[in-house]
């Protein structure tokens, strides 16, 4: 029997005959469209789009879908346009089609920007139709079984990819068994050696140990009788890339790699899953620390079971997976079994209400994506293999990838929650917001309306979601601040060349918008502020298009530090510069202006380099705080702490941080300090020199 008759027989089993008869259709225009094209290792090319269809045919998706699979590469690779589609199966079928094309026509400077914009268009159609991704696994799927006839390299970067988008995709919308054969088969192409020897390793072990698997399933089937649970009992086999996994990740030989089978036992209802937990929990010794509840806490991708690990005979770890016969027929078809089971079962309907809801907030957060590279970052981090599950004060359980913290907790409650996060606590205690999330943590976010991201939080942030939204903040934020301070540096630069500021009216900004092509005044402004542009060019610029520059200059103005400017101003931590300190600014690219002590190591290693040198003076009306580091060298005497602390109290000043470090027979103390400025400082350090036990006071400027 062919392949086309094979799948006209599956799809009879299920559809209607006018349905049926549509496929035949299909099949038949499919083939015209491909006559004389062939695939890499000789065959017919209609057989791939025919084996596509089989395969989704195996999870019962609906005649549109299996037409779409059988059309889904006419348009990329015959004459055949949309419309044509359209016309002969339908809109639907044709938009499937074209959420499944790729982006040939079109240009691009790179692989890697060619590959984003497929996997963000393909998110986009997926958010409207969720069986676009399910034919393109089924394609994936297909092309990874086929793939032998394809040169190396290409194979590597085939298998690349599909092991770190592809599989991971398949997890999320729980289709385990296409996720594991995805795995298994980009392990092969990219470590052939090590798939043939565990492969090998493998059929020899199954050999040995079926004595042992045996003896174990009996057991099981006897104990669930005896406790009168009606039970299905079945050995499986743990994928080789999963084994290759724990190998790698707990330093063991494949000899040491005990639970390379496991048993699942599939039950009437949900309190047998229960029961029958307690009745092998009683033949065998449960390992602790092994168990997980899946039923009470499902995966993201809807996945309900119970887990648990047990002692066998002999020493072997046995893995234990327990569940109803609906929780099974999801866990094999997650996503899909919305087609293949049409019970209208709530806990179908709600994991397509999670995966729509995940697919729209990837696609927001990879939307703000600024390049190719950033957004393919952000999806392989969100198409996480492991979720923590934690709870909201009100009880309602989210799911975040391991490593997660509390700002990406924040992230995933609501964008402004994250943008106004200040402090969290994790189990009613107060924690650092980088604090990593644990299963079962109860989260609760403390916002303030004043507060605003900071740019440290991208260094350990997991989610896209919560990437993306604090750097789009950051850029916006930014842009603005960059644009005001490169006002002031303009005009800065107009007054050295003797023109007012004032004088460059709209005519004179027109022509030099056309002359540099960008499209606003804050633009030039931004960049001048970035680094991008020198503000002493522009105002060449400017004055060229104006009148003649004057012979005298202006006086020159030094730009004023206020300390409120954000991320348009940086204070540089190699000598941590307070109000009072000499000062001077560079302009860096990219960072805005950097503000040093006149002092700082850094100014001399620097002279003489391309940097923009600024002359800069702190504002004389300055109402923040800034961080400022001392040391104390002390005797090492009961309570000169507590008096050290109390002197900096009564100086009013707040303690950011305190580090001890023994110097021999004395003690160093490391403070980080609050102050408004250096006359501030003074008196704090006169206070602490009148303690006794106080031996020595040093303001700390670390090395650049």
């Amino acid at each position: 029997m062919s392949d086309a008759e094979s799948l006209l027989e599956e799809v009879a089993a299920y559809f209607k005959p006018q349905d049926a008869e549509h496929v035949r259709a299909a099949i038949e225009f499919s083939r015209a469209a491909h006559q004389g094209q062939t695939r890499q290792s000789g065959d017919p090319y209609v057989t791939h789009p025919i084996s596509v269809a089989r395969l989704l045919a195996s999870l019962r998706l609906d005649v549109q879908a299996i037409i779409a699979a059988l059309l889904h590469d006419v348009v990329e690779d015959t004459g055949i346009t949309s419309g044509q589609i359209a016309e002969k199966f339908g809109k639907p079928v044709a938009e499937l089609v074209d959420g499944l094309s790729k982006l040939e026509k079109l240009q691009f400077e790179t692989r890697e920007d060619a590959q984003a914009e497929n996997f963000r268009k393909m998110l986009l159609a997926m958010t409207r139709d969720v069986r676009v991704i399910l034919i393109k696994l089924a394609d994936r799927l297909h092309n990874m079984r086929t793939l032998e006839a394809m040169p190396h390299q290409k194979r590597e970067r085939i298998a690349r990819e599909t092991m770190e988008i592809y599989a991971p995709i398949a997890n999320r919308l729980g289709l385990h068994d296409i996720h594991h054969e995805l795995e298994d088969l980009s392990f092969k192409y990219l470590h052939a050696n090590r798939y043939a020897v565990l492969s090998k390793a493998l059929k020899v072990a199954r050999g040995n140990r079926r004595q042992v698997v045996d003896r174990i399933l009996e057991a099981i089937q006897r104990r669930l009788g005896e406790h009168h649970i009606h039970a299905e009992v079945a050995g499986r086999e743990k994928n080789i890339y999963s084994i290759y996994k724990k190998m790698q990740s707990k330093s063991l030989a494949f000899a040491e790699v005990l639970d390379i089978y496991g048993f699942r036992v599939l039950v009437d209802d949900f309190d047998s899953c229960y029961r029958a937990l307690g009745a092998l929990h009683g033949l065998y010794k449960p390992i602790p620390g092994k168990f997980k509840d899946y039923i009470a806490i499902p995966k993201v991708n809807g996945y309900q079971s119970l887990h648990t690990t047990l002692f066998g005979p002999f020493g072997t770890p046995i893995e234990i997976q327990i569940r109803t016969h609906e929780m099974h027929r999801i866990a094999d078809a997650g996503v899909a079994s919305h087609w293949l089971y049409k019970s209208g079962h709530e806990s179908i309907n709600d994991l397509h209400k999670k995966t729509h809801q995940w697919l729209q907030e990837l696609l927001e957060s990879l939307s703000q994506s600024g390049n190719s590279a950033e957004f393919l970052e952000h999806l392989k981090v969100d198409l996480f293999p492991d979720a923590v599950y934690v709870f909201t004060p009100k009880g309602k359980i989210m799911s975040l990838p391991r490593r997660a913290t509390a700002v990406d907790f924040a992230y995933s409650v609501h964008t402004d929650i994250g943008n106004h996060c200040i402090a969290v606590k994790v189990n009613h205690e107060l924690a650092p917001l980088r604090t990593e999330l644990k299963n079962g943590d109860c989260v609760e976010i403390i916002t303030a309306s004043h507060a605003k991201p900071d740019p440290a939080w991208l260094g350990y942030v997991t989610t896209s979601k919560a990437r993306s939204h604090i750097r789009h903040f950051l850029k916006t934020m930014q842009s603005g601040e960059s644009a005001e301070l490169g006002e002031r540096l303009l005009n800065q630069a107009l007054h050295t060349l003797g023109i007012q500021p004032q004088s460059m009216d709209e005519a004179h900004w027109n022509k030099l918008l056309r002359e540099t092509g960008l499209k606003t005044r804050q633009d030039i402004l931004a960049d001048i502020g970035l680094g991008r542009r020198l503000n002493i060019v522009v105002a060449r610029q400017l004055a060229s298009i104006g009148e003649a520059v004057s012979n005298e200059p202006l006086t020159r103005q030094a730009i004023t530090i206020q300390g409120t400017e954000g991320v348009a101003v940086q204070f540089a931590k190699c000598c941590s510069p307070i109000p009072g300190d000499p000062i001077i600014g560079v302009v860096k690219s990219g960072q805005s202006l950097v503000v040093h002590t006149r002092d700082c190591p850094a100014i001399r290693r620097a002279q003489g380099s391309n940097e923009q040198w600024l002359e800069v003076a702190w504002d004389k009306n300055i109402s923040r705080v800034f961080e400022v580091n001392i040391k104390l060298l002390v005797a090492n005497q009961r309570g000169v702490l507590a008096k050290i602390a109390a002197a900096i109290a009564e100086a009013e000043s707040n303690i950011e941080n305190v580090n001890f470090a023994s110097e021999g027979r004395h003690t160093a103390l490391h403070f980080t300090l609050e102050v408004n400025n250096r006359l501030h400082l003074a008196n704090i350090l006169r206070g602490l020199r009148k303690i006794p036990e106080v031996l020595r006071i040093v303001r700390v400027k670390s090395a650049a």
